[in-house]
């Protein structure tokens, strides 16, 4: 699970970069989009992507997102201009044995 906070002002560009582009990367480095999320609530429907990617293992993942930084035409995407986060996190998870979601 990952959570974007958006530098002021550019969280309708951050969904426009998710939606354009980054998850054709994902999907191009062997990475599962799973959900994607916009909170609801003020303040953070104001500042806040949340997601859920899945990976065969956290190292399939370690592998995926070195292949999605090093990608030429990712980089062309994200060269230039201010960035759009000012902070992201990153949770591995797994289900719990009474998850309906295995």
């Amino acid at each position: 699970m990952r959570t974007y906070t958006a530098v002021d002002g550019k969280l309708d560009e951050l969904h426009g970069r998710f939606r354009e582009h980054i998850l054709r990367f994902f999907q191009k480095h062997g990475m599962t989009d799973v959900v994607n999320f916009k909170p609801m609530d003020a303040p953070l429907s104001q500042t806040t992507l949340i997601y859920l990617l899945s990976h065969e293992s956290r190292e399939a993942a370690a592998k995926s997102w070195a292949a999605f930084r090093a990608d030429p035409e990712w980089r062309k995407v994200s060269a230039g201009g201010p960035p759009l986060t000012s902070k992201v996190e990153s949770v591995f998870l797994e289900p719990t044995d009474y998850s309906p979601m295995k």
